[in-house]
C-alpha cells in the first residue's frame, strides 16, 4: 500500500538523518522531505538519496529559488516542495524531471501551478483553508490532480480531509521536532500511519 504521506524533517541535521528516515521506512512511510532552512541540508538530502532512494522519494522542502533546484538535483533529489509557486522553480524541477508540489491557497494560485507543470498541489496552510475550502476548490481541480494538506493536519483530522477529496498529507511538527530520537519518531509515525489507514478505509 502506498501512503501519500510526505514526512516534513524540519531542523534535522546531517548525522541523524539516515537513522530517523530508516525508521520513517519502516513505519510505511516513503515520502522524504528535507527543507532546504535545516542545517546542511544538500548533504541530509545526498545522505538519504545514496542510501533510500530505491526505497522512498527523497527531496527538498522550503524550495525557493531555481538554482535551489539545481542544487537539490545534484544531491541526489527527486522531489521539490514550496510554501509558495514560483513558475521558475516549477519549469526548472520538471525540466530536471522531479516531482513538482508548488504551496496554494487559492485558485489562481492552483492554476498557475497546474498550467506551469506541477505534479501536485501543497494545500498551505491548510489549518486556514480548511476542508471546506478544498470541496470548493476540488469542484474545479481536475479530478486526478494529487492534493497534499500541510499545515494544520494530524491523525486527528485526517478522516476529514480525505472524505473532502485531499490525496495525501504533509506531516512536519507531529512527526518530527529538532532533537527528537529515531525512536520517538518512530513512534509518532506508527501512529500517523495506523491513523491514515483507518482513514483511508473510512472514506472508501
Amino acid at each position: 500500500m502506498v501512503r501519500e504521506i510526505i514526512a516534513i524533517l524540519r531542523g534535522v541535521t546531517s548525522p541523524e538523518v539516515a537513522g530517523i528516515a530508516e525508521e520513517l521506512i519502516l513505519s510505511g512511510i516513503t515520502k522524504i522531505e528535507v527543507p532546504l532552512n535545516s542545517p546542511n541540508a544538500y548533504k541530509s538530502i545526498e545522505i538519504l538519496a545514496n542510501r533510500f532512494s530505491s526505497e522512498a522519494v527523497i527531496g527538498a522542502g522550503t524550495v525557493l529559488a531555481k538554482n535551489e533546484v539545481s542544487l537539490v538535483w545534484n544531491s541526489g533529489g527527486k522531489m521539490i516542495v514550496s510554501p509558495n509557486v514560483n513558475i521558475d522553480v516549477i519549469k526548472e524541477t520538471k525540466k530536471l524531471n522531479m516531482r513538482s508540489y508548488p504551496g496554494v491557497f487559492t485558485a489562481t494560485e492552483c492554476f498557475e501551478a497546474v498550467q506551469n507543470g506541477s505534479d501536485g498541489l501543497k494545500l498551505f496552510p491548510a489549518i486556514l483553508m480548511g476542508v471546506e475550502g478544498l470541496k470548493a476548490l476540488r469542484a474545479v481541480l481536475p479530478p486526478s490532480l494529487s492534493t497534499y494538506a500541510v499545515g494544520g493536519a494530524d491523525p486527528n483530522n485526517f478522516v476529514d480531509w480525505l472524505a473532502s477529496g485531499v490525496t495525501g498529507f504533509g506531516i512536519g511538527s507531529y512527526l518530527y521536532k529538532l532533537g527528537d530520537k529515531a525512536s520517538a519518531v518512530r513512534e509518532k509515525a506508527d501512529e500517523i500511519v495506523s491513523a491514515y489507514d483507518d482513514a483511508s478505509d473510512a472514506s472508501t
